[in-house]
C-alpha cells in the first residue's frame, strides 16, 4: 500500500495562483536564456547561482527572484519582458502559503520564521544544503519507491524551503556534519562535486557555519539520529526529529535541553568551520 503522504497534495500554492506564475517566468527565463546563446551554468555564474538553482527556477519549482530578474532582464537583453515580471513576482512571494504536505507543515513554518537554525546530519546532506540535483537522486532512490510527480513536488518543496537564506535580517545557522556525508557520493560523482561546492558557497555567508565531525573521533555524545534545533522568534527553542518517516516536534524544555547540551558538546568536538571548509575542497578535490 503507498504511503498515505503520497497521496496528500504537497504543493498547496497552487491554490493562490503562485504555482502558475512562478512556472510561467520559469519558462519565459529559460527562452530567454536559450535564445540568448547562454548556458545555465553560465546565466548561474553571472547572477550568483549554481546551474542546479538556474534549471529550478526555469522549471517553476523555485522562485526567480526579483534580484535574479533583474540582472537577467540586463544580461539577456530581455527588452523589458522580465522586469514587468518583478513586481508580480513580489507580491506573489508576500503571499505565496508553505509548500509542504500537512504533517511537516508546523515545523516548516516555524523553520521559515527562526531567528537560529541548527542541524545535526549524519546519514546524507540537509535538505537545507541540497542541491536540486542531489534532492532528486536522494528522493529517486527512497524506496518504496515514489511516483515521477511526487519526487517533482517533494523537490520543490525542499527547494523552497531555502529561501531562508534570503531573509533580512538573516537567521544564525550552524551545522554539525558527520564526515561521512561528504564520502557517499549520492547521484554520481557530477552530482556530488556540485554539491560539494554549493556547501562550500553557503558556508561562505556570514551567518552560517559548517562544522565537520570526523569519523576518527574515539567518542561521541549522540549516536542516535539526526537532529534539528530551532528558535522561533519570540519563543523557546524547540527540536525536530524524523526517524523511518516518523516526524515528530519536540517542545518539552527539558527535551529540548538535553538535545542542545549534546549539540553543543559536537560543536566542540567537530572541526572549527575553517577547517572544515578545508576538508570539503579536498574532498572535492579527490572526487
Amino acid at each position: 500500500m503507498a504511503d498515505e503522504r503520497d497521496r496528500r497534495p504537497e504543493t498547496p500554492a497552487e491554490a493562490d495562483g503562485t504555482t502558475g506564475l512562478f512556472t510561467a517566468v520559469g519558462k519565459l527565463l529559460k527562452l530567454l536564456r536559450e535564445r540568448a546563446g547562454v548556458t545555465q551554468k553560465e546565466l548561474g555564474e553571472m547572477v550568483g547561482y549554481g546551474p542546479d538553482a538556474i534549471s529550478a527556477m526555469e522549471r517553476g519549482v523555485r522562485v526567480a527572484r526579483p534580484e535574479v530578474l533583474e540582472k537577467a532582464e540586463e544580461l539577456l537583453n530581455a527588452q523589458g519582458v522580465l522586469a514587468v515580471m518583478i513586481p508580480e513576482i513580489k507580491e506573489a512571494m508576500k503571499k505565496s502559503r508553505t509548500r509542504h504536505p500537512e504533517w511537516y507543515r508546523s515545523y516548516a513554518g516555524l523553520e521559515a520564521e527562526a531567528v537560529e537554525l541548527h542541524f545535526y546530519a549524519n546519514q546524507g546532506v540537509p535538505g537545507l544544503l541540497q542541491t536540486d540535483d542531489y534532492a532528486q537522486a536522494v528522493f529517486t532512490q527512497r524506496r518504496p519507491f515514489l511516483s515521477a510527480e511526487t519526487i517533482e513536488k517533494r523537490v520543490a518543496d525542499r527547494l523552497s524551503r531555502q529561501q531562508v537564506f534570503d531573509r533580512w535580517p538573516p537567521p544564525a545557522v550552524s551545522y554539525v556534519l558527520e564526515e561521512v556525508v561528504l564520502d557517499r557520493p549520492i547521484g554520481g560523482r557530477t552530482v556530488f562535486a556540485e554539491q560539494l561546492r554549493h556547501l562550500l558557497h553557503i558556508g561562505g555567508m556570514r551567518n552560517v557555519e559548517i562544522q565537520v565531525m570526523p569519523t576518527h573521533r574515539e567518542e561521541h555524545p549522540n549516536l542516535d539520529s539526526a537532529f534539528n534545533l530551532l528558535t522561533p522568534k519570540g519563543y523557546a527553542q524547540v527540536a525536530y526529529t524524523e526517524a523511518q518517516g516518523y516526524p515528530r516536534l519536540i517542545t518539552d524544555r527539558e527535551e529540548v535541553r538535553k538535545i542542545a547540551d549534546r549539540y553543543g558538546i559536537m560543536r566542540a568536538m567537530a572541526l572549527n568551520p575553517m577547517e572544515s571548509r578545508a576538508l570539503i575542497e579536498k574532498k572535492l578535490e579527490e572526487l
